[in-house]
């Protein structure tokens, strides 16, 4: 079972990551379990997606009471900005950037109860997908519990 990104990003075109599995592709055997325990709603209809090697203006860093540091509110070219974590960031010395790797700033709308298969964790986030459909994307690790099946 494959977990792909929802932002229309293939295998092809995503960098692979150092275990070898491409960054927004996940293999069942890398893949935990939850359960929502709180309701998530997304803020950002158009999430900003990236390709390896996009240039990014790297805008404000997140700062809030949630601790979900090193996320930097990100623009690039023809895409409304959204919030990228540091550790798919280039930083360049004017403020610029660029990515890394591929990623897609995508959010999951999520409801308590919901059953998730998570497959990477960032900065306080867990980039998950339902275990009944291809929807996926980004949930906040605090609204989730493992599962214990």
């Amino acid at each position: 079972m494959l977990l792909p990104c929802p932002c229309g990003l293939t295998a092809t075109a995503i960098d692979l990551l150092p275990s070898g599995q491409p960054s927004s592709v996940f293999t069942k055997e890398e893949t935990l379990q939850y359960i929502v325990i709180a309701t998530h709603r997304s803020e950002y209809p158009d999430p900003i997606t990236l390709i390896a090697g996009q240039p990014l203006q790297v805008g404000e860093k997140y700062e809030g009471p949630e601790g979900w540091d090193n996320w930097y509110f990100c623009t690039a070219s023809g895409q409304p900005g959204g919030w990228v974590p540091a550790q798919v960031i280039a930083f360049d010395p004017d403020g610029s950037g660029h990515a890394t790797e591929a990623y897609c700033a995508r959010e999951l709308d999520v409801d308590p109860g919901d059953r998730l298969l998570g497959a990477r964790t960032l900065n306080g986030w867990v980039w998950c997908e339902r275990r009944e459909s291809a929807e996926a994307g980004w949930v906040p690790i605090s609204h989730l519990r493992a599962a214990v099946e």
